[in-house]
């Protein structure tokens, strides 16, 4: 029986002219052809040919058609159709059960079928690469002789032509975002497609989610998409599962409030010129800490270093700010550009760890300040335990998590809570330093006891216990300043000065606060006035 049908199996061919000039007219050639095939089985080869030249026609039209959401709509109708009638022609009669799978260019497809001698005792998953499928097919084939046969099918473009924006709600006023592929389940060849269970569908998101965004389980009717018969049973950062009474074509479907504060002139020239202010001071640091090096008493290698961090964390941050929509297209330039400043905000907090480890070792030999310093970590291994401990937590967290990187921001993503690659470590050394701190004043007062105040030693090291405390205030207040900010402009606004403003406060407690330091600006002032 299955030879004969064979045999009636049409040619199908595209023309000369539609090969060289490709038209809307001969995408529906191709579709009429198609529909007229009246073969009920098809060889794989020749099945699998005409479901490629329908996906070609599909490429075409997208390109062809892209200004014209409505021609796209009839013609994803036309690819849906032909694609369901090539894929029922693949089921054959069976005694016992078989799974066929295909993966095309553009189209992932699945069928299964059972017959009346299959020992199925479970409910059969169909799982193609981003979607899995839960469909009782075992109650389905009792109620058709024994006999039932399911195709699967997921479309690499048809959120391209079965758009979002056709999902009508009552809310009008929102941003729909296709989060999922659009894929179909049919009963090819089953006289009583009733089910007897919903279908489950377990979609992956393709975008990150929004946290306000509302999630839909939406199927395809004919020129929109409703909800009617499916909803949505649970959801993460990554998958959602959706539960249908009937099978059709399905996809995932977010709406988002328009965020009105994204394009605000008057925070983008805010933020422009408060880094500004902060880079500058960054830099007036940077020089008086170079040209002081030799009349500073204390080791500067933190200080030098975690200015160098935050100078390179805030210029990449304000550039990549400007030109975000430049950036934005490419993927790879933004997630590479969120780790680079991952690294270097991490990198900073390192610096004030070690220095306050450094501080630490400084109190525990209080006579010997400068020399002990010297002699248990030289410059070169803290340089390279400052940077390699931001490094290779970026790095575990790319491993972990290689999509993490690449916001619309070009910041860390909030997908499965890889924030805390950044939060988790920053608390635990701000939570570190505070126990050392605690344990430094715990060392301090023995020892104050016995030494008097005006000792040298004694006002360089509070000196020194102080600034570490407001350096700490400085860097790690703004950013836990920063879980509060949304839906707040105040706070916002509080958080951007807070952040940017680093380089000042650290400019005003290691300069302009230091006595050395102050010493030399006065010499350097009367230097320019004599020569003048």
């Amino acid at each position: 029986m299955c030879n004969s049908l064979t045999e009636v199996a049409p040619n199908i061919t595209v023309s000369a002219g539609c090969k060289v000039n490709f038209t809307s007219q001969c995408a529906e050639d191709l579709f009429d052809q198609i529909e007229d095939i009246s073969a009920q089985v098809l060889p794989l080869e020749v099945a699998t040919t005409y479901i490629g030249m329908v996906l070609n026609t599909q490429e075409q039209l997208l390109k062809l058609e892209a200004a014209n959401p409505e021609k796209l709509m009839l013609y994803g109708n036309a690819v849906l159709k032909t694609t369901e009638k090539l894929v029922s022609t693949l089921v054959t009669p069976t005694e016992t059960s078989y799974n066929l799978s295909l993966f095309l260019n553009g189209l992932d497809l699945q069928v299964f079928a059972v017959g009346p001698k299959a020992s199925m005792k479970e409910i059969p998953q169909l799982s193609l690469n981003s979607t899995q499928m839960e469909i009782d097919l075992i109650q389905i084939s009792e109620n058709n002789k024994g006999s039932a046969a399911v195709a699967f099918m997921s479309f690499g473009n048809m959120n391209n032509m079965l758009k979002p924006s056709f999902f009508n709600t009552t809310d009008n006023d929102t941003v729909k975002t296709m989060m999922s592929t659009v894929v179909s389940a049919t009963l090819p060849k089953t006289s009583d497609t009733r089910l007897t269970k919903p279908v489950n569908f377990t979609m992956k998101h393709i975008k990150e989610t929004d946290p306000h965004g509302t999630l839909s389980c939406v199927y395809w009717k004919n020129t929109e998409w409703v909800v009617d018969g499916c909803y949505l049973v649970q959801t993460n950062s990554t998958h959602t599962v959706c539960s249908c009474v009937h099978l059709s074509t399905f996809a995932l479907i977010m709406q988002t409030k328009p965020s009105a504060e994204t394009n605000d002139p008057h925070l983008d020239l805010l933020n422009t010129v408060l880094v500004s202010v902060g880079l500058v001071f960054l830099s007036l640091t940077l020089l008086t800490f170079a040209v002081c090096r030799r009349h500073l008493r204390m080791n500067n290698t933190p200080r030098i270093n975690l200015c160098i961090s935050l100078l390179l964390a805030h210029l990449i941050f304000l550039l990549t700010q400007n030109y975000i929509h430049n950036i934005q297209p490419d993927q790879m330039l933004c997630a590479v550009l969120a780790g680079v400043l991952h690294f270097f905000f991490l990198s900073a907090f390192v610096w004030m760890l070690i220095e306050a480890v450094l501080l630490f070792i400084s109190v525990k030999n209080l006579t010997k300040i400068r020399s002990k310093q010297k002699e248990v970590l030289g410059w070169k291994c803290l340089v390279i335990i400052g940077y390699v401990i931001p490094l290779v937590v970026v790095g575990v967290s790319v491993g972990l998590f290689p999509g993490g990187y690449g916001s619309k921001q070009c910041w860390i993503k909030m997908d499965r809570d890889f924030m805390w690659s950044f939060v988790g470590p920053v608390c635990v050394i701000l939570i570190v330093n505070v126990i050392i701190f605690a344990v430094i004043i715990f060392t301090l007062r023995p020892v104050l006891a016995k030494l008097n105040n005006d000792n040298f030693h004694i006002r360089q090291t509070k000196s020194l216990v102080f600034k570490l405390l407001i350096q700490s205030v400085i860097l790690g207040c703004p950013w836990i300043l920063g879980f509060f900010t949304e839906g707040s402009r105040v706070l916002e606004i509080a958080f951007l000065f807070l952040n940017s403003q680093q380089g000042t406060f650290i400019f005003l407690v290691y300069c302009v606060l230091n006595q050395e330091v102050r010493e030399q600006y006065r010499k350097w002032t009367k230097s320019c006035c004599v020569s003048k």
